[in-house]
């Protein structure tokens, strides 16, 4: 199988990593509420111990949409987006220590660390838009830790935003795709 097939699978299995976004932007957002409203730690605490729900979520709704919600056993992307699945919550134990000593760079530091985490998603999916969202997710956990007084939820806010906005663009690129 030539890389760009595995990519196409990759794009159309996953619908350009609408369901997974769509997961993880209401999750953020859901993270931001209880920040927001009730503690940076249940905020924290809903992030953190949700992203495990992220994958089985995505899954989830790509069956309720009557859609494939896995690549077959033995393709050659399998390996890469499992290795892919680790590396966020690797990251997060940088990111806790960070924030037990600062607690408010929680979240920017989540975003950079999401951020970096796209980044592999632009060979996995064969789309350049993933390079495009590491680079606002990781650019926007610099800009709000260095020059917001106090960032406690916004970068949660902003990143649950631009998660659904990538979500949509996703799905669209792929529909487009397969019109084409």
């Amino acid at each position: 199988m030539e890389i760009t097939q595995a990519q196409k699978d990759v794009r159309q299995t996953f619908l350009g990593g609408f369901a997974g976004q769509l997961a993880s932007s209401l999750l953020w957002a859901i993270s931001a509420a209880a920040a927001t409203w009730h503690s940076l730690r249940l905020g924290g605490l809903i992030l953190v111990l949700g992203g495990f729900f992220i994958f089985p979520t995505t899954q989830l709704l790509l069956r309720a949409m009557g859609h494939a919600y896995a690549l077959p056993k033995g393709h050659p992307m399998n390996a890469l987006a499992v290795q892919i699945a680790f590396t966020l919550p690797l990251t997060m134990l940088v990111v806790l220590a960070l924030a037990s000593l600062h607690p408010a760079f929680f979240y920017p530091a989540m975003m950079i660390a999401l951020g970096a985490h796209y980044l592999p998603f632009v060979f996995l999916y064969g789309m350049r838009m993933f390079a495009v969202l590491c680079g606002l997710l990781v650019t926007g956990g610099v800009l709000i830790a260095l020059h917001l007084p106090n960032p406690v939820s916004a970068g949660a806010w902003i990143t649950a935003a631009i998660l659904l906005a990538f979500s949509l663009a996703g799905f669209a690129t792929v529909r487009t795709e397969q019109k084409a």
